[in-house]
């Protein structure tokens, strides 16, 4: 059965495309009772459904907003979407929500896609490290906002939303220092060149250096679960004294509990261990894993009313919000 068009309903309700047209963008301030009820009888015995296409024509605006994260299947991404449509779906948009894969070349294609889509505006946790990525869209006239990630040479007048990741990692090297640790071993998994882990490993190397801690990585991406066994195991027999593991990112930690299980080894009695944990659900673990907790559905909402004052002002000018990370002090250091 073809779809039924505009015209048609026009015809059948005896009106023109132009009334029709204005019954569908709500301008009702010319138009009789029996006018508007004949049309949207007829639209409702024609099946009629306006395409995307023709209410971006008549309204100027698509009504979608694209969302790209870099890992779907990560908690982190489901709750940054979430905080982004908690916003935007009351506000009558609807988000286009696109995974990355953590791929430069499948997050330049995506952009390409959502420009063709002439979403009204873009919201970005960035793969690429570089600004030129995501150049075009603001010189098409497109509201961005970034999130998470931090790009390195990002304009400042392009809006930006992340969480305070090298303050939050030096103060807790302070908090390590206190409590007489002598070495920092973080595991880390960078699967794209912008990365939320590059600042937080900043951080704890100052802190390293101006309170006298060994720092030391294990950077685990292409590799399995029996070569990070066998990494941590002679890293922690290495290391002479106070040694705390950290995981870099919530997935992480749970390799290194399974790892820990297997190899009996206990924390804090051991080892310590501190987690960067979007989610909470460590607390479950033992008596609470010592946590680094960023608020991800508050980053979304952050985003998403940025990229509606930009809409709403017709602007690609915004500004930069950095979110605290929370501390959340547990028995396992």
């Amino acid at each position: 059965m073809k779809r039924a068009t505009i015209s048609q309903v026009a015809k059948e309700a005896g009106v023109s495309v132009t009334t029709v047209s204005r019954y569908l963008n709500g301008k009702y301030s010319k138009m009789g009772s029996e006018t508007k009820q004949k049309i949207a009888d007829t639209i409702k015995r024609l099946n009629y459904i306006p395409t995307a296409s023709a209410r971006r024509l008549r309204q100027g605006q698509s009504h979608v907003i694209g969302v790209l994260v870099g890992d779907i299947g990560n908690t982190f991404s489901t709750l940054l979407a979430k905080g982004i449509d908690d916003v935007l779906h009351p506000a009558g948009y609807d988000i286009v929500l696109m995974n990355t894969n953590n791929s430069t070349i499948i997050e330049k294609r995506a952009l390409q896609r959502l420009y063709e889509l002439q979403a009204d505006g873009i919201i970005v946790q960035p793969d690429a490290i570089h600004f030129e990525q995501f150049a075009d869209c603001i010189n098409r006239e497109i509201p961005l906002v970034l999130v998470d990630r931090e790009v390195m040479d990002q304009p400042a007048t392009v809006g930006r939303v992340t969480s305070a990741n090298q303050d939050a990692c030096y103060r807790l090297g302070q908090v390590l220092h206190q409590k007489n640790y002598d070495h920092i071993l973080t595991v880390s998994a960078h699967f794209a060149e912008a990365s939320g882990q590059i600042p937080r490993i900043a951080g704890l190397k100052a802190t390293a250096e101006d309170y006298g801690l060994s720092f030391h990585n294990i950077e685990t991406r292409g590799r399995d679960y029996e070569w990070l066994k066998k990494e941590l195991l002679q890293k922690i027999n290495r290391l002479p004294g106070k040694t705390v593991v950290i995981s870099l990112m919530g997935p992480i930690l749970f390799q290194i509990l399974d790892i820990f299980k297997e190899l009996q080894i206990s924390f804090p009695k051991d080892v310590g261990l501190v987690s960067f944990d979007d989610w909470n659900w460590s607390r479950y673990v033992q008596d609470g894993i010592y946590l680094m907790r960023q608020d991800m559905e508050l980053m979304g909402n952050v985003a998403a009313r940025k990229l509606l004052n930009q809409i709403k002002y017709h602007t690609v000018i915004s500004d930069t919000t950095i979110l605290p990370v929370a501390m959340v002090n547990k028995l396992s250091i």
